[in-house]
């Protein structure tokens, strides 16, 4: 389960960020909305939170930043030594233009915390650190941290983080993870850390991008398990399929191999959906470019739910309420917060724009977060909590009157 996720100076954040899924002490849908940890100092985690704002405002950004950050986790011990770092720096300042970039996510995994994080440039890693919580005491795992005077590295290791140190520390390079370097060497003790953020978290931060990226999970899904599953999610959503069948569509591509200038070509096998639909007066089947926009979208989230419903993992979804009925949304969100059928500790974070979830009904105070920007254009997450708005209060009245702020400032154009 996510705790919190910490960010500073990426893109239109410049200053630190803190978006939390620990609850308050807030006791209204208690059963269905959190989930009880069994730790004293994170007694009860949310299962879903949402983020609304105008446009511009960071919204989609908090999710870019988790995505970066899990990108660097994932590939940073695999990339070429003199290949840049995806920093984004908030550059509307001179002061944090040249400034790192600074990641630090807390999350809970087999009952232990762990806390990771780490800050960068382009150019390098700049500091790395690992604390685990097995008990009340914090485990100081592992810190790095870059010496300018030196122009190496110092680092710390914990008598708790077992294994080849120091092989994994001299085979760390400056623009690596030595978290990922490790997992490369084979360090068991750390996988867990790595495998939660690269696998636990299933992102979806491109609403207006092409679907057909995002369906390789569905497909998968139906290959091993069939198509039934995913079907019913799509009547339930009263989309009248009645059966998903995959066909096999030949691909070529084209590779190039830098050592012999040589560029060759290969046909593949890419398997695609295909729907069928029946009436009273006839029969047909459509591939998935010719279903509605809302019906794509729906089959990409469709295999990754399943999984993340069945194993508690955490579903970041930019824009949940694109080209989705508001109801449809409702019953997704749901399906996170029904305790009969979750067995897990599933969690969904979404940023939107329809203002009629903003429910006391649906979601708790401390669910509900608003992404604005400063006088310096630098974006802020606010939780509604702080408005300390009364129980019961119309969410979605105070949001849209101004009373929380996060709303645009219409003014009439020139003609």
């Amino acid at each position: 389960m996510l705790v919190d996720f910490r960010f500073k100076n990426f893109r239109s954040f410049k200053d630190e960020t803190v978006f939390s899924m620990v609850a308050s002490s807030d006791r209204e849908h208690l059963t269905n909305n959190t989930v009880e940890t069994m730790n004293s100092s994170v007694p009860r985690i949310l299962k879903v939170s949402g983020t609304y704002g105008a446009n511009a405002s960071g919204k989609s950004n908090l999710i870019k930043a988790i995505q970066t950050m899990q990108g660097i986790v994932a590939r940073s011990a695999i990339v070429e030594p003199n290949l840049p770092l995806p920093a984004q720096p908030f550059r509307l300042s001179t002061a944090t233009a040249e400034e790192p970039t600074e990641f630090e996510i807390t999350f809970f995994c087999d009952d232990v915390r762990y806390q990771f994080g780490f800050k960068y440039t382009s150019k390098q890693i700049l500091s790395e650190w690992l604390i685990a919580y097995k008990t009340s005491k914090p485990q100081a795992w592992y810190s790095r941290d870059y010496n300018p005077k030196t122009d190496d590295y110092e680092y710390k290791f914990g008598s708790h983080l077992l294994g080849a140190k120091t092989l994994w520390r001299d085979a760390t390079r400056t623009n690596s993870l030595f978290l990922s370097t490790a997992i490369q060497l084979n360090s068991e003790q750390l996988k867990p850390v790595f495998d939660w953020i690269t696998e636990s978290l299933i992102i979806f931060n491109n609403p207006d991008g092409p679907v057909f990226g995002n369906i390789g999970s569905t497909v998968e899904h139906i290959k091993q398990q069939g198509a039934d599953h995913v079907r019913r999610i799509l009547s339930a959503a009263d989309i009248a399929i009645d059966n998903i069948e995959l066909k096999s569509v030949p691909v070529q591509s084209f590779q190039f191999d830098a050592a012999t200038g040589q560029l060759s070509n290969a046909r593949e096998a890419l398997m695609l959906p295909v729907f069928s639909h029946s009436t009273e007066e006839g029969s047909a089947t459509f591939e998935l470019s010719e279903e509605s926009h809302g019906t794509q979208r729906l089959f990409a989230l469709a295999g990754p739910l399943f999984e993340i419903l069945n194993n508690g993992r955490v579903l970041i979804v930019d824009e949940l309420d694109k080209s989705l009925h508001p109801l449809l949304v409702r019953h997704l969100i749901g399906r996170f917060q029904t305790t009969s059928e979750l067995k897990t500790q599933a969690q969904l974070i979404f940023t939107a724009q329809d203002t009629s979830l903003l429910s006391p009904e649906l979601l708790r105070r401390d669910q509900i977060w608003f992404a604005e920007k400063d006088r310096t254009r630098s974006s802020r997450l606010i939780p509604l909590t702080d408005f300390a708005p009364r129980k019961h209060e119309a969410f979605e009245r105070g949001y849209l009157s101004g009373r929380y702020g996060a709303v645009p400032i219409l003014r009439e154009w020139a003609r």
